[in-house]
């Protein structure tokens, strides 16, 4: 059953009135950790860790290495809400659903959306273990308004925005961080497929010919949820493997997290470095 805009905001008004029992702080920064990359959650000051299962109307995490906790502490000094284990739609859920934390968040106090995924390459310049910081997408879930209520409280499409969906002063803060640490970071467009499963050599093919530089499965519901509700955002790719269509070779899930983990120190140091200079 389609809930109406007053209900969707209900629900989250339930959500986010009981995590904020938890924190005496207001997050100024909201976190959502991909594929092999929540350790990065590790590195927070905690004051409460919440699992999804007790948050009203949040979704279950079922992916691999999402391990389907809301953590809520300080990191840098800088209250923040982080999100280890993201909703993706091959889970069968709605994008309404996938997206109600990134609405439960923003209305805790969050301004900024930091949100990473783990994708893989089809630009013949990455290699594995890269970080690609997004400066645009292509969204191919073919998710249309049939799924969606025509308000603000859901994501737009991209063509409805008309403006930049990615920070660009995140953006050069994020390549500053690299050139500090001396690990170099791309910059490129993601191209968002439903999934479950990786693609097929045509379908790599046709990522590249359109303009892609990565592909996954998750991340742009999220980031226009975000732009809607006039949060900044800063999205970052772990790049795990880099399609070779002449010579492709199986990827499994379990290579796809183990390589992001290789990309975690790079994103660590790129989210600190954003909160020291806020």
């Amino acid at each position: 059953m389609r809930l109406t805009p007053l209900q969707y905001s209900e629900k989250i008004d339930e959500a986010t009135k009981y995590v904020r029992q938890y924190s005496a702080n207001e997050p100024r920064v909201a976190i959502i950790l991909g594929t092999g990359l929540g350790n990065l959650a590790t590195h927070i000051k905690p004051e409460a860790t919440l699992p999804y299962q007790e948050i009203p109307y949040f979704p279950q995490s079922t992916a691999l290495s999402h391990q389907g906790q809301l953590v809520l502490g300080t990191l840098e000094n800088v209250p923040v809400v982080a999100m280890q284990g993201r909703f993706h739609l091959y889970e069968g859920y709605p994008v309404t659903d996938a997206v109600l934390p990134v609405y439960a968040m923003q209305r805790l106090g969050a301004e900024i959306l930091v949100v990473s995924n783990a994708s893989g390459g089809v630009n013949p310049k990455f290699t594995g273990g890269d970080i690609m910081v997004m400066n645009s997408h292509i969204n191919l879930m073919f998710r249309k308004n049939s799924e969606l209520f025509n308000n603000s409280l859901v994501p737009m499409s991209s063509e409805q925005t008309g403006t930049l969906l990615y920070d660009r002063e995140l953006i050069d803060q994020a390549l500053q961080t690299g050139r500090e640490h001396d690990f170099y970071i791309h910059e490129g467009c993601y191209v968002g497929l439903t999934g479950p499963n990786y693609e097929t050599r045509s379908e790599y093919r046709m990522v590249r010919k359109i303009g892609g530089d990565v592909v996954g499965m998750s991340t742009i519901p999220e980031v226009l949820a975000a732009h809607s509700l006039q949060m900044k955002v800063l999205a970052l790719s772990a790049v795990t493997n880099v399609a070779k269509p002449d010579a492709l070779s199986e990827t499994t899930a379990e290579e796809v997290v183990d390589i992001a983990r290789l990309a975690e120190p790079k994103l660590t140091a790129i989210v600190i470095d954003l909160l020291r200079n806020l």
